[in-house]
């Protein structure tokens, strides 16, 4: 692959990375500031997930790369749909308001995570298709 096609997919890469690293420090930041019990455990899972597929998307190639991609995707949607559930209608008994700590920011990167992986998958997918 040339310098020149590889460059676009680093940077999404990188950007995949950037956002995935904010969601997890987003939920680390949480449990140090006080929530526990089930939602700091399952917000402890969403941390150590995110690290993952963060260091992921930054080492990996060609099949490991693409499922990496697209398991990053479906993470990232998992976890804004739990917060929007949460936020509406409770989720595991856990009901969630807009003016609780990070809130709106989270929605704001996941929102933005899911635009930028979705991109990076497609990226990922094609490349895979073209070589």
């Amino acid at each position: 692959m040339t310098e020149s096609r590889q460059g676009p997919l680093w940077l999404l890469r990188i950007l995949s990375a950037i956002v995935l690293a904010a969601i997890g420090g987003i939920h680390l930041f949480l449990i140090f500031h006080g929530v526990g019990g089930l939602l700091g455990t399952l917000f402890a899972l969403n941390s150590i997930a995110a690290i993952v597929l963060a260091v992921g998307m930054l080492v990996l190639r060609g099949p490991w790369l693409r499922i990496a991609t697209v398991l990053s995707l479906l993470f990232l949607i998992a976890s804004l749909a739990a917060l929007l559930l949460a936020l509406t209608v409770g989720l595991f008994g856990i009901t969630e308001v807009w003016s609780f700590t990070l809130v709106p920011e989270t929605v704001i990167i996941e929102a933005i995570g899911i635009v930028v992986l979705g991109i990076t998958s497609g990226a990922t997918m094609r490349r895979a298709r073209v070589a």
